[in-house]
């Protein structure tokens, strides 16, 4: 199996208007940022971006919007999770119709603690109802957020169910040794890391690139970490470290809203700060702890 999912995919923010639609003016500009500044492609609706807060119809009109921007489906890869799986068998339909390089899957997180068997079968029901050669397939995997994982022993019996589909996984678990134990034990298979100190050793072990939050503020930053590994420099790695430290200022505070904060301040534009419920905006004493803070780290937005 080739690797046919690799490099720079920044988990893009969406940015949302005050009754929590997709301002899509604003995302399509975001992402064509993102792309400018060197990602190879864009991650749609993941976590970061609040993905299952958005219907099915609001999720396929962005995909849309960007193909009518000019951005082609080959720089994309959509999240497909949702609280039903018809809903991700249309939402893989519709972005292998629009061309998608590929496409993201949680295990399914809406009855409590399924069986491996039952993780597989979701999982094969999608596959199937997707029904298209094309299909390049990224187990998403992020227990903390879903509480449910994918085995060892459900990720090697979905490859064996599909091989031409299933081309890697996404590894959001910001535990380097499970990362490094995934490449290990599926070298065939994309491994690419949301915990962004963890790209470097991941890829330097054989992994292939990453997914994360932190590339919407630092893209420049977290392509120069993925195209040199082995030498990133004593000033990326403190900025990288600077920036991830926003997120922690203060007890509680979700992350999505930490960095629409944090890239508020970056561009000057406070609609960034809208989230969609159950999420909510920092508050004062938050927010201006990481505007703060992101000034205090005197970055070169440039370099960034």
């Amino acid at each position: 199996m080739t690797r046919a999912l690799s490099g720079h995919w920044p988990a893009m923010l969406t940015p949302v208007n005050d009754g929590g639609r997709i301002d899509t003016a604003r995302a399509v500009a975001h992402g064509k940022h993102l792309l400018a500044a060197g990602s190879d492609g864009l991650t749609l609706f993941g976590t970061t971006g609040e993905g299952t807060a958005f219907a099915v119809a609001e999720r396929m009109v962005l995909v849309e919007a960007f193909i009518e921007a000019g951005v082609g489906g080959s720089k994309l890869i959509v999240n497909l999770s949702a609280l039903s799986l018809t809903d991700a068998i249309a939402l893989g339909r519709h972005a292998m119709q629009q061309g998608a390089a590929g496409a993201m899957l949680m295990p399914p997180f809406f009855f409590n603690a399924p069986r491996d068997a039952g993780v597989v079968q979701a999982v094969s029901q999608v596959i199937r109802g997707i029904d298209c050669d094309g299909l390049r397939l990224l187990l998403y995997h992020f227990p903390s957020q879903c509480n449910v994982s994918f085995s060892h022993a459900a990720i090697a019996e979905l490859v064996q169910r599909h091989p031409a589909q299933v081309a890697g996984i996404k590894d959001s678990t910001g535990d380097l040794d499970h990362s490094l134990a995934l490449v290990k034990t599926f070298p065939d298979l994309s491994i690419l890391v949301g915990c962004e100190p963890h790209v470097a050793p991941v890829m330097l072990a054989g992994g292939a690139g990453s997914v994360n939050g932190l590339a919407n503020v630092a893209p420049r930053l977290m392509r120069r970490v993925i195209d040199n590994p082995a030498h990133v420099s004593r000033q990326d790695n403190a900025a990288m470290h600077g920036l991830l430290a926003l997120l922690s200022l203060r007890p509680g505070m979700p992350f999505v809203s930490v960095y629409k904060t944090m890239l508020a301040e970056q561009t000057g534009d406070d609609a960034w700060l809208k989230v969609c419920a159950p999420l909510d905006p920092l508050d004062n004493t938050e927010a201006r702890a990481v505007r703060e803070g992101y000034r205090a780290l005197a970055i070169d937005t440039h370099t960034i």
